[in-house]
């Protein structure tokens, strides 16, 4: 499973707005990733003052994936193309890179965003 940046987030706090059947999977999943333009989307949040952290980005996030077991996939060309070829559906560059990155590597993403469905992929809330 791939959890896009506000599942990340919500993990991070506990589990915030995901559901306890998310929670359980979570828990019982032998795999948890996170797309490496989570990092990017965080510390654009952060330097605005949208996102409160206990410490910087540059070391929440390690710290938080440590912490909960995630790998990290990185961008890779593919990826990024991909991103660019995907229907006009969603206006983000951010989730369009983890929808690439979720159809590339065949996963479910755990997104509270209804649009993600528009783009064939598996998703939990």
């Amino acid at each position: 499973m791939l959890l896009d940046t506000c599942a990340l987030l919500w993990l991070a706090q506990g589990g915030g707005e995901l559901s306890g059947e998310t929670l359980q999977r979570l828990a019982e999943a032998p795999f948890l990733y996170v797309s490496a333009i989570s990092g990017f989307e965080i510390g654009i949040k952060y330097k605005k003052g949208k996102l409160g952290l206990p410490v910087p980005p540059s070391e929440w996030f390690p710290a938080i994936v440590d912490h909960h077991g995630l790998q990290v996939l990185s961008l890779d060309l593919d990826i990024c193309i991909q991103s660019t070829q995907l229907p006009s559906v969603h206006p983000d560059p951010c989730d369009r890179m983890i929808i690439a990155t979720a159809k590339r590597h065949g996963l479910r993403v755990v997104t509270a965003d209804p649009v993600f469905k528009a783009y064939d992929i598996d998703i939990m809330v």
